[in-house]
């Protein structure tokens, strides 16, 4: 006998990706508490590690045309077979409308994988589940509206700031066609969904850590202030990580202090940073050690004195959230620097459970300097992010909210 597919179709952007460890996580945790789903993904994967909790997913993974004239014969099919789908002309003319507004290849794009998402999906499925509000939520919607199925989503970081307004108000009015719920990540980020949302509710749910993936902390020797001083920072090569204000703040520390920075990640800007590194004289201090899978990200912890993140708003608005680095950086015993953007604050209280700094050259070094030179006060500062961490950021909670949510979603579409 074939056993039925599950009720939940995950779209996500790309599949899997080493830099979206809290989507891996998130879909590993609601798959072991019984939500079974498969993975629909606008990207194949273009890293060539992969993380080991990437390994403990059971669910089906699906891949969509990731440009329509990859497989024109397959979208020629799916555009054929959708027109015929009850919801079809609903969808054309809400994906219309959103076309005059914004008249580019990738919207046009969306309503192709829309099609081929709505003509493929299994019939048991009974709702969506889009992973990120701009373009994933897109394909979802379209797809959801031909099937007449409920659809949800989780927002993140960039897909809340650099979405337009009437986007983010079209996709949050139950009216238009909406989601059936929403979760964001941070405070911050809900309540700006909350002010624009008309009828769709918008739940904060932190990512937290699953703690029994991690080790526990090291027991660090305390380091005296003139020992070497090992900074490390795991982030995209992207303008909102603000490494390039790093770079310069780094080439401000005095010649006497014995330090090396270490960089984890890929990105388009690792050219033009390791220039800037190299004009300042400091990129011998420097190791670029590209995308590294999980357990190498931890074992740098581990081995490092300070974690650094010095995130900012970028040009076209874009800006991190609750960047779930800083939490694993915690979860070492492992002291935090990095800047009030977003959300970050809500989980780092300067002075507290680590600084944070402006992002201006001087202010970052001073603030590094400040760890160097007090490595006990850098202690007790990590010990409180630690006990923070355990206290208010673990997963199960937020796992079990979520859990609900999609279950009552699945619930009104029987």
């Amino acid at each position: 006998m074939t056993s039925l597919r599950p009720a939940l179709a995950v779209l996500v952007k790309g599949w899997p990706r080493l830099s979206e460890t809290f989507i891996a996580q998130e879909l590993v945790a609601l798959e072991e508490a019984g939500q079974p789903f498969e993975i629909w993904s606008l990207r194949h994967p273009t890293d060539t590690k992969t993380h080991p909790l990437h390994d403990r997913l059971q669910a089906p993974v699906h891949y969509l045309p990731e440009y329509l004239h990859d497989d024109p014969a397959r979208v020629a099919r799916a555009r054929e077979t959708a027109r015929t789908l009850p919801g079809y002309a609903t969808a054309y003319a809400v994906w219309r409308a959103d076309l005059r507004r914004d008249p580019s290849h990738n919207r046009i794009r969306r309503f192709g994988q829309a099609c081929v998402l709505a003509c493929e999906l299994p019939a048991e499925v009974r709702g969506l589940y889009a992973h990120f509000l701009h373009t994933p939520s897109s394909v979802a919607r379209y797809a959801a509206i031909m099937r007449g199925l409920p659809w949800s989503f989780a927002a993140h970081a960039k897909d809340i700031w650099t979405s337009p307004e009437w986007e983010l108000r079209e996709k949050l009015k139950t009216e238009t066609h909406g989601a059936a719920f929403g979760a964001t990540c941070t405070g911050f980020g809900a309540k700006h969904l909350q002010d624009l949302s008309d009828g769709t509710p918008v739940d904060l749910i932190y990512h937290g850590l699953d703690l029994s993936r991690f080790p526990a902390p090291p027991q660090r020797i305390p380091r005296t202030p003139d020992a070497p001083f090992h900074m490390m920072s795991v982030g995209r090569l992207v303008e909102k990580k603000g490494f390039d204000r790093l770079i310069a703040a780094l080439a401000l520390l005095p010649a006497d202090l014995d330090w090396h920075w270490t960089h984890i990640g890929g990105g388009g800007l690792r050219d033009l940073l390791q220039g800037m590194a190299e004009d300042a004289g400091v990129a011998d201090r420097i190791t670029w050690r590209g995308a590294c899978d999980q357990p190498e990200v931890i074992a740098a912890m581990r081995a490092a004195d300070l974690f650094v993140l010095p995130s900012r708003v970028a040009a076209d608005g874009d800006r991190d959230g609750l960047p779930n680095v800083l939490m694993e950086a915690a979860s070492q015993g492992l002291a935090i620097l990095s800047t009030p953007v977003s959300a970050i604050p809500e989980f780092i209280e300067s002075g507290t459970h680590g600084l944070l700094s402006d992002d201006a050259p001087a202010a970052l070094a001073d603030a590094m300097l400040r760890f160097a030179h007090a490595p006990e006060e850098a202690t007790r500062m990590a010990d409180a992010a630690l006990a923070r961490l355990r206290a208010e950021f673990t997963m199960p909670p937020g796992i079990a909210q979520l859990n609900t949510r999609l279950s009552a979603m699945l619930g009104t579409a029987e």
